[in-house]
């Protein structure tokens, strides 16, 4: 955490009430079917784009690239979750300081386990670095997933840990 933030972002985020929780777990499980169909939808459009353009990626790398870029922007937003969902662990654990504090050391011990990883030649490089999402630890705030992150030899990034707590594996430098 750095010193010119105000420490009252890093505290543990306010417990929803259940009607509010509830209610958006519905709209959830509504929701989620609508997102499933519209992500098919958009790769099966690209695949038809694709395959009648198929002379032309044979002819031209730049519109194949183009044609990738345009499904990662399209694909990628369809594939996550809207900040608004809710998850059934979620709903049932709201306000349990124990079940957040057992979820972020998970998702940080997974972090660190990829990251830690040696390096082996002719494969990609291990992930330097990562971002915790707030879905994760607003049991208990961003100043517990610093102080897991830093125990395991991670560094803060910039964060707005409203959204999301950033790191950066010390050791790959």
């Amino acid at each position: 955490m750095d010193v010119y933030e105000d420490p009252a972002t890093w505290a543990p985020e306010r417990s929803r009430s259940k009607g509010q929780l509830t209610a958006r777990f519905v709209l959830t499980v509504l929701y989620t079917p609508v997102q499933i169909v519209l992500w098919l939808a958009a790769l099966a459009a690209f695949l038809v784009v694709g395959l009648v353009t198929e002379i032309i990626t044979v002819l031209s790398t730049s519109y194949e690239q183009g044609l990738f870029k345009a499904m990662d922007r399209v694909l990628d937003p369809l594939a996550k979750w809207p900040s608004w969902c809710v998850s059934w662990p979620e709903l049932r654990h709201e306000g349990d300081t124990a079940y957040y504090r057992a979820r972020v050391e998970k998702r940080v011990g997974r972090w660190t386990k990829r990251a830690s990883v040696p390096r082996k030649p002719g494969k990609p490089r291990p992930p330097v670095e990562c971002a915790i999402p707030v879905r994760d630890y607003r049991g208990v705030g961003g100043w517990y997933v610093a102080q897991v992150a830093l125990a395991q030899g991670w560094e803060l990034r910039p964060s707005d840990v409203r959204k999301e707590v950033r790191l950066w594996w010390s050791a790959a430098s």
